[in-house]
């Protein structure tokens, strides 16, 4: 290893740099992943109060028409 070292000079710079780069690419994934999950979450949520808005609005727009008073 010290032969390889003494050969290229600069390789261990360049694998300090990979390594660098290595541990920014996995600390970017890591902290755009909870974002991505919080984001899910909150779709989740808007999506099942729209459900439970909808589904009261059906009653209601059922009723509607028999509530009216017949015309004469």
């Amino acid at each position: 290893m010290s032969d390889l070292l003494d050969e290229y000079p600069m390789l261990i710079f360049a694998l300090e740099s990979f390594l660098a780069l290595f541990l920014l690419v996995f600390i970017v994934v890591w902290t755009t992943s909870g974002k991505k999950k919080l984001a899910r979450k909150e779709q989740q949520l808007r999506e099942q109060a729209q459900q439970a808005q909808h589904a009261q609005q059906q009653p209601a727009q059922a009723q509607a028409p028999a509530q009216q008073p017949p015309r004469s």
